[in-house]
């Protein structure tokens, strides 16, 4: 007996000894995730798996190390196990898993997912960007094939990353001859940072020989990466690690952040370094970018206020050299997921990296342009052979000659990362022309001196026109494989929309316009409804055109918000139509239904279709002839004053175009 429990008890002792050394290494493993050591996180955590632990947690912290360090595959293998022990996973979970689907060219599967994750975060950028372009591989497809690529000649079996152009230089990132690759990773680039290296350019294409890039005060022990120089040269902003005195520096957590400096070229060397007094112990900020004007720094950082992982930022650099309160790009350029690596072309493109929205795997690299008023156009994905299935990023273009360098993990390179130099054979910029002649319907006569306004179907883009003597318009440059509308307006003339959905090829398209003149007015007077239900003998002028809702004084909004069925409260006040229309029975009138901007053109538009028929089913059911009712909405399309979308409005404003009208259109 005796000698069983002293079984017992050791084996009891041997349980809890490793139940305390599991938990130990599970705690160790931890650490080093949450302090960014990814790759000794991976180490760590993989010992364990291979002893046979299968906690949910470590296959998350599995997955996303190795997705935040670039190796996609490898991250895959530990979210599939993942899910397979529990499907129920957070919506970020589910949207890596699809990102490393995508990475092993598995599309359809990565789509599928991306379904459920759209349905999991409805609200997500990621979701809307991916529901509202589910046909993104056509779009990839159509901007791919523009660029002639190959190795830059200037890599090694180290990362190498992260270009830009100094005096004839290629000034690049290398982890070459550090003695080992850093393995600290950090969420927007997921690669180790190291020293600087410049090579020549030379009038070959071909690129010389690496050297350390090293003035004399940049040679400190920390890792230095991704510069940019003024057009001078004279003046350069680059990533370092978070140090003082030339050490690095921890915050609380014993967690070293990237930060942002500026050195000065005096006598040829390299002084005055600096950090830019937005840097912080508590994040990131890296990879600064000059706008053309050299009056704003782009950047990237995970400051307060980031939508995701890493966003894209934008700092003033005021005359006496200090620098405004960054701002955030906002949910035109950021979205949850990585945004990083900006760059701002000669021709005033934002270019940057991002996995947050529909592409091919990883980093994508997007474009868009940066308008007159400082707002973004439409954000394009560069396409294929520049992007991938792995990570794609810091990429940099000669405006003037088209030749440029970009970085990636791309399989078969040297390295973590390589740089790769391109030549763009063709613009992605496609456009087309829409042209044509407006008539009168009855005469055929041309008209001339007709105001047009082009406007897309998100009522942006708007562009104002108008016809020529010969009845002629032209509105060039306008994007391709998208649909527009152009409304028009002349004295005596009904107004009209007319739309068109251009194809994703440059080149022209023919839209003539008929125009109807405006009814002559037929002038009656007769008793009208002016309150209550009484019927007042009022002797009014009316013509063809009048709305009753304005001639009876009726309030014109008989809806709730989003709803299609009449008021309550609102049918006593419809009651003086029903009375107008059957005392004076020749008259017929057209219900026209409106809505304000808010919501989607689409739905706006059913929305006003659904509307105008309810009025109509409600007078047909207190006895007015159908043949003397008809029925349109509108939605967004007619909207009486500035409230378009993006416009900042009371409710009050938006109220106003939340209208229907009853107008008369015969008696």
């Amino acid at each position: 007996m005796m000698m069983k429990n002293l079984v017992y008890s050791f084996l009891l002792f041997c349980f809890f000894f490793h139940v305390n050394a599991q938990t130990a290494s599970i705690k160790n493993a931890d650490k080093k995730y949450d302090s960014y050591a990814y790759a000794n996180a991976i180490t760590a955590y993989e010992k364990l798996v291979k002893k046979g632990v299968k906690e949910e947690r470590i296959f998350q912290r599995l997955g996303n190390s190795y997705y935040y360090i670039g190796e996609l595959e490898d991250a895959l293998r530990y979210y599939q196990e993942l899910f397979s022990i529990n499907e129920n996973q957070e919506p970020e979970y589910m949207y890596r898993y699809a990102q490393c689907l995508k990475s092993i060219g598995s599309y359809s599967k990565a789509d599928a997912v991306l379904e459920k994750f759209a349905q999991k975060a409805p609200l997500d950028k990621r979701s809307v960007l991916f529901l509202k372009n589910r046909s993104y591989l056509e779009d990839i497809k159509f901007n791919s094939g523009r660029f002639d690529i190959a190795d830059a000649g200037i890599n090694s079996k180290d990362s190498d990353y992260g270009s830009t152009i100094l005096d004839n230089k290629l000034v690049f990132t290398s982890a070459r001859d550090t003695g080992s690759i850093i393995k600290k990773n950090f969420k927007w680039t997921n690669k180790a940072i190291s020293t600087l290296y410049t090579a020549e350019l030379n009038p070959d294409g071909s690129i010389g020989k690496p050297e350390l890039f090293h003035k004399e005060n940049l040679k400190v022990n920390l890792n230095q990466s991704t510069p940019v120089f003024t057009k001078d040269g004279r003046t350069m902003y680059f990533t370092r690690n978070n140090s003082v005195n030339g050490k690095r520096r921890q915050n609380e957590n014993n967690i070293t952040f990237l930060k942002l400096y500026k050195a000065v070229l005096i006598n040829n060397e390299w002084k005055e370094v600096e950090a830019l007094p937005f840097n912080s112990d508590q994040y990131s900020v890296a990879h600064p970018a000059l706008s053309v004007d050299e009056k704003t720094l782009y950047f990237a950082s995970d400051m307060p206020g980031t939508y995701g992982l890493s966003d894209i930022f934008k700092v003033s650099i005021l005359p006496d050299g200090t620098y405004g309160t960054p701002e955030n790009l906002g949910p035109e350029i950021n979205t949850e997921g990585r945004e990083t690596f900006p760059f701002i072309s000669d021709e005033n493109e934002l270019y940057f990296a991002t996995d947050g929205r529909p592409g091919l795997g990883g980093l994508d690299i997007y474009v868009s342009k940066i308008n007159k008023d400082g707002a973004f156009d439409e954000v394009l994905n560069v396409g294929e052979p520049v992007n991938s299935k792995q990570d794609d990023f810091a990429f940099s273009i000669n405006s003037k000659n088209r030749n440029g360098f970009f970085s990636s993990n791309r399989v078969n390179g040297h390295g973590l990362d390589d740089i790769y130099r391109f030549t763009e054979n063709r613009r992605l910029i496609c456009e087309q022309q829409i042209s044509g002649t407006i008539i009168d319907v009855e005469t055929n006569e041309v008209l001339s001196d007709v105001s047009l306004i082009l406007f897309d179907d998100a009522g942006k883009s708007a562009v104002d026109g108008k016809s020529d003597s010969n009845g002629n318009y032209i509105f060039s440059n306008v994007k391709c494989g998208k649909k527009y509308f152009i409304r028009t307006s002349k004295e005596d003339y009904l107004p009209k929309e007319v739309s068109i959905t251009l194809k994703k090829a440059t080149g022209s398209v023919s839209l003539p316009i008929v125009l109807e003149k405006k009814p002559k007015p037929i002038v009656k007077a007769m008793p009208v409804v002016i309150k209550g239900n009484a019927i007042k003998p009022v002797k009014v002028n009316i013509t063809i055109g009048t709305d009753l809702v304005k001639l009876l004084n009726i309030p014109m909004n008989f809806f709730d918000l989003g709803k299609a069925t009449i008021k309550k409260e609102s049918e006593p006040k419809l009651q003086k139509i029903v009375d107008m229309l059957k005392q004076y029975p020749t008259i017929k009138i057209d219900i026209r239904s409106h809505t304000d901007s808010r919501s989607s053109t689409e739905s706006n538009q059913i929305l006003s279709d659904k509307r105008a028929q309810s009025s109509k089913n409600w007078l047909e059911q207190r006895g007015i002839d159908p043949s003397r009712l008809t029925a349109k909405g509108y939605g967004e399309t007619q909207l009486v004053n500035k409230c378009a979308d993006g416009v900042k409005c009371t409710e009050k404003e938006h109220q106003q175009n939340r209208r229907s009208e009853f107008i008369i259109t015969s008696m």
